[in-house]
């Protein structure tokens, strides 16, 4: 069997397209990549939550994928929206990589006054820890965030954990601990999406690891419940089954939280729409802030 994977162009995307590839030509599979690019590599000059959110990374390779251009994509999981168009399956999550993110800084930490990030959840936890700081857009692969770091365009940037050690990067910093920074659903985990063929769902499921799966589909569960998106400044983690989710406002300064043992969707679905009860204001002025609809 020869199969084509789309991915996106960055280095991040081709190092994670380049392990499920390699995956597979340890089945026997022949793999061929396309590299496709996406409104969200094209408009890196302001936030996802301006351009529509998770999706932009998304949308041109699951076009591909029903086009029978590719067979399949590879993306990090985080970036696929709850929302799914018909005709396309989640055939493998790849064991999950660091959850956390990842403070980077020049210099010592003390120094720090300036924090570049674009995710609501990251400005929201950074400013909970410290209000002091100030908390500046920063968009772009990781090549382009830390190069501005280095130009000392901010004091501090927060990257994903897995990025920087699927990449090979070295970095001066701190990983941010993930149950006070709780990061985002499916962070650190790889997903491969295909079209809902059974063989070809079927040759792919050889790379799905179970208690990833299962973990990061608790986390989707109650991201789907709760809402928004990137769009709602909200960190859900899961790890073996013990479920860490929560809303803050945009400032840090309130948040609802709820830690739980879930073993089903089912539980996990439940969790989700209390968090979404208790949370309905700090949702609400998210939303106003950003000058989007609920």
């Amino acid at each position: 069997m020869s199969l084509i994977i789309g991915t996106r162009g960055s280095a991040l995307a081709l190092a994670q397209t380049e392990r499920v590839c390699r995956l597979l030509a340890d089945q026997g599979i022949e793999v061929d990549m396309q590299i496709i690019t996406t409104e969200g590599d094209a408009k890196t000059g302001v936030p996802l939550h301006e351009i529509g959110g998770q999706g932009v990374f998304v949308r041109a390779l699951d076009e591909a994928i029903l086009r029978r251009e590719i067979d399949a994509a590879v993306h990090s999981m985080k970036d696929i929206p709850a929302a799914r168009p018909p005709g396309l399956a989640c055939c493998a999550v790849l064991k999950r990589d660091s959850p956390a993110d990842f403070l980077a800084y020049e210099g010592t930490c003390d120094e720090i006054a300036v924090v570049g990030t674009s995710s609501t959840r990251r400005i929201a936890q950074i400013l909970r820890h410290d209000p002091s700081v100030s908390v500046k857009p920063l968009r772009g692969n990781v090549d382009t965030r830390i190069r501005k770091l280095a130009e000392r365009q901010y004091d501090a940037i927060v990257l994903a954990e897995a990025g920087i050690e699927r990449l090979g990067y070295r970095l001066n910093g701190d990983r941010l601990p993930p149950d006070r920074f709780v990061p985002s659903p499916n962070q650190g985990a790889i997903a491969v999406v295909c079209r809902a063929d059974p063989s070809l769902v079927e040759t792919l499921s050889a790379l799905d690891h179970g208690p990833t799966r299962l973990d990061a589909e608790i986390e989707r569960a109650v991201m789907e419940e709760v809402g928004g998106g990137c769009f709602t400044p909200q960190g859900i983690y899961c790890r073996d089954k013990n479920l860490i989710a929560e809303v803050l406002s945009l400032d840090g300064s309130r948040w609802e939280r709820i830690e739980r043992r879930v073993t089903t969707l089912e539980e996990a679905r439940a969790c989700g729409r209390e968090l979404r009860s208790r949370s309905e204001t700090l949702i609400r002025e998210a939303y106003e802030a950003l000058g989007v609809g609920t």
